[in-house]
């Protein structure tokens, strides 16, 4: 999304935040399905409770994709560009997204292999610490660097979103150490 901006690419830009859209309904689609088969399965999982609260922690971590886009898709361009805030919420969107990744091998790594689950689990708090650390350089830059408020409060919140992702992510990790560690 930032690099469709920055091109001014507003068909690329479009298509991505109907993508988003669509990948947000399938969470929660599939937090719902996660919900009913838990719900019919009920007293023979031990875990329900922490799957359940899981799987509505990931359906959170969706909106929060679609709000970052939106927000991100109305600050200007040249805003972007001339407080050189483009490279660092590119590298922010970065590491979140290969948290997100580390999830899913996570969530794969369950049936077959809960140590290396419990690993992978561990990865995602390193990552987690870099967004930490990249989410307060980009916060100062962002104060010292935009004069515009309107600018300013838009792209404090695309980067507080990021790191809320990030935290909301982290937590559906320690879930499943947790769920890795029962079974």
């Amino acid at each position: 999304l930032p690099d469709l901006m920055m091109k001014k690419d507003k068909t690329g830009i479009k298509n991505v935040l109907e993508q988003i859209s669509t990948i947000e309904e399938e969470v929660e689609n599939l937090r719902r399905k996660i919900t009913r088969e838990v719900a019919d399965v009920g007293g023979l999982i031990m875990n329900r409770e922490n799957l359940l609260n899981t799987a509505y922690t990931m359906d959170e971590i969706a909106g929060y994709i679609t709000g970052i886009s939106f927000k991100l898709s109305n600050v200007k361009v040249t805003t972007l560009k001339s407080s050189k805030l483009d490279k660092d919420i590119t590298k922010l969107i970065e590491l979140v997204v290969d948290e997100v990744y580390k999830l899913n091998e996570i969530i794969r790594s369950l049936n077959t292999n809960t140590a290396n689950a419990i690993e992978l689990a561990q990865e995602t708090q390193t990552i987690e610490r870099e967004i930490d650390i990249k989410y307060r350089q980009a916060t100062i830059k962002l104060l010292t660097e935009v004069t515009n408020m309107k600018e300013v409060m838009l792209i404090k919140d695309v980067i507080e979103g990021i790191e809320e992702m990030a935290d909301k992510c982290q937590k559906v990790s320690d879930s499943f150490i947790l769920l890795a560690l029962s079974l």
